[in-house]
């Protein structure tokens, strides 16, 4: 697969990240930085995954070529904006944060028993499960080799983001136990899956910035926050826009067995229709099970009290983002909180 030219690239990035995630950049000079930063980033991602090991070299090439929205590495580059310094030390942590990433998106696979990713055929389908979880370790080796450059908080912050995200997806596979509210332990999966990783990469773009440890603080709580916000709209659109709009098949999480936010609190409404709880028990494998059960859920209060603990989401983290100093870098960041909101409606 060849590489765009690097003005292409740097296009691409920013515009796919207008449309993904809602990024809004107005002022030019911001946005020529952030869209720079993001090509370095992507021409390291491929020079740190090369291997002498054919097989390693193409398994561990195959998702970074596949692309992806990149907020991770975005994101440090938005938060690194607020310190005095602009430096390699910037790009190599966002790197890190999205072969992190990426190694994650390895392992979920082999645990989906996934045929695609990112539009293209998954390494486990492509070559087998083994293969993709030795290049998720090749991949956190790596990860952890750069942010070893950066020093030994970088190094300890990393390894407490690692134990963050292996226990969410092992309080995701096991489930909630006896006694335990299962909308409080969906949330907390989400805060330690998702929103760990991105608060990772704002504190790290602060840290590597030199900004101030307030301000550092502020951007790891809005990316904590803003990461399971990203979630939550996801489920909310998985079950409220057609699939024209989705780009894909509704009700997937339906069709998995997966009980997301909208469908656990439309569970704990006794109110709720007795056909969608009898819907609910399972994976709906039916395409007219599958519509009945998504207009069922439109019509309970599962959908919109989703909806409301996103916008209770968004506003936690333009709190967050209120201690910062006014910049358009904070304007950006706010694009996004706005973004998940406007999105589900």
């Amino acid at each position: 697969m060849s590489s765009p030219p690097p003005g292409a690239a740097r296009d691409g990035a920013v515009e796919d990240l207008r449309a993904t995630v809602g990024l809004q950049i107005q002022d030019e000079p911001l946005l020529r930085a952030i869209a720079g930063g993001l090509a370095d980033v992507e021409t390291m991602l491929r020079d740190v995954v090369k291997s002498d090991v054919p097989a390693v070299h193409d398994a561990a090439l195959h998702l970074v070529e596949a692309g992806g929205k990149r907020f991770r590495p975005l994101f440090t580059l938005l938060s690194a904006q607020f310190g005095p310094r602009q430096g390699e030390q910037v790009l190599i942590a966002a790197a890190a944060v999205e072969l992190v990433h990426l190694a994650t998106l390895y392992h979920d696979d082999v645990m989906d028993e996934a045929t695609m990713r990112r539009g293209a055929e998954s390494v486990n389908s492509r070559w087998d499960n083994t293969v993709a979880i030795l290049t998720g370790d090749y991949l956190f080796a790596h990860a952890s080799r750069l942010v070893a450059d950066l020093g030994t908080d970088a190094a300890r912050i990393i390894a407490e983001t690692f134990g963050e995200l292996v226990s969410g997806q092992m309080r995701e596979t096991v489930g909630p136990g006896p006694g335990d509210d299962p909308v409080e332990h969906y949330l907390t999966v989400i805060a330690q899956k998702t929103g760990s990783l991105i608060a990772t990469s704002g504190r790290f773009g602060g840290m590597m910035s030199g900004a101030a440890e307030e301000h550092v603080q502020a951007l790891r709580r809005f990316g904590d926050i803003i990461g399971a916000a990203f979630q939550i709209s996801d489920d909310v659109i998985d079950i409220a826009s057609p699939s024209v709009e989705l780009g894909k098949a509704q009700g997937t999480d339906l069709r998995e067995g997966v009980r997301t936010l909208p469908m656990l609190y439309a569970l704990a409404d006794p109110g709720t229709e007795p056909r969608l709880v009898e819907l609910l028990a399972g994976p709906i494998t039916d395409d007219d099970l599958v519509a009945e059960a998504l207009e069922l859920l439109r019509r309970s209060s599962g959908l919109e009290r989703a909806r409301e603990t996103l916008s209770d989401y968004a506003s936690r983290a333009r709190a967050e983002l209120a201690s910062l100093p006014a910049s358009p870098a904070r304007d950006a960041c706010e694009s996004v909180a706005d973004y998940l909101v406007a999105r589900t409606f």
